[in-house]
């Protein structure tokens, strides 16, 4: 298990940084899962959602991204390709990107998926992390704690936000993938559980109590599983909190803190003695 205090640091999201992408007048949000990846537009809603890749030489399919980290560049590479020009067609130069990432995701993978994303030729790209692209679509606004759970196929992560901050964050390479069929979910849960106190014995301001006093957001397909949400309910002594569909909650979150940049955006002022 990977937590904040291994070193992570505290960073602002990018969609407050408005100034950065003038002119911008169309845009794509992508979540890049291990099992998943989604893409969506505003206006549009979800306009990909696509699974493992062709199958490989070996005959299995190919996964490009494998416990939240880009395994096969390439491969990731031109499925953002196909989903880009489905999207945004072939001339991308009044486009920004928005592209989602777990919230300890290493140095390695975030470089590298920045680097696709700006190959795609956008004009603006923002990458941004998972937990505050959920918050985003089922959080509070009033930027008090919150609790982010987000339980994928092949991560769970943990995250505790405070007015829009990453205050702690506790990540395992464990997820629904690895139940067997009919399995109970005992192991997922019990992850769950041991990151919350963990960051419960780390909090020495109150802000985690504050979060469960408001319900935990949970995201991810795991939140689609009932015997899921409801023994993490059961077992925090709380009640959740569930977007329509838990699944599309980072991508739906990054489609909004997209359509906001977009609305922010501002056409730059063309100079003196040239025509627009």
């Amino acid at each position: 298990m990977r937590s904040l205090r291994d070193g992570q640091r505290h960073v602002r999201s990018g969609h407050r940084q408005h100034a950065r992408h003038e002119g911008v007048t169309r845009g794509l949000a992508l979540d890049l899962g291990s099992s998943r990846t989604r893409a969506w537009v505003p206006g549009q809603g979800l306009v990909a959602d696509t699974g493992a890749g062709p199958a490989g030489a070996d005959g299995h399919a190919t996964r490009p991204v494998r416990r939240g980290r880009i395994v096969d560049a390439e491969s990731c590479g031109r499925m953002l390709g196909r989903i880009a020009d489905t999207a945004l067609g072939a001339d991308r130069g009044d486009t920004v990107i928005v592209l989602s990432h777990p919230v300890l995701a290493g140095s390695e993978h975030r470089t590298a998926a920045r680097d696709m994303i700006r190959a795609l030729g956008p004009s603006s790209v923002i990458v941004l992390d998972s937990a505050r692209a959920a918050a985003a679509c089922g959080g509070p606004q009033d930027g008090g704690p919150l609790l982010v759970v987000d339980i994928g196929a092949e991560l769970t992560e943990a995250t505790l936000l405070v007015d829009g901050m990453v205050r702690d964050a506790r990540l395992a390479e464990t997820g629904i993938s690895d139940l067997e069929p009919g399995e109970a979910p005992t192991a997922v849960v019990r992850t769950v559980l041991d990151m919350v106190m963990g960051m419960w014995h780390q909090d020495r301001h109150g802000a985690l109590l504050g979060a469960l006093r408001r319900g935990p957001l949970l995201a991810g397909g795991g939140a689609l599983r009932p015997d899921v949400t409801n023994r993490i309910a059961v077992r925090l002594g709380v009640p959740v909190r569930l977007t329509d569909d838990p699944a599309t909650t980072v991508v739906r979150g990054a489609g909004l803190i997209l359509g906001s940049v977009l609305r922010h955006a501002t056409v730059a002022p063309v100079p003196p003695g040239r025509s627009g």
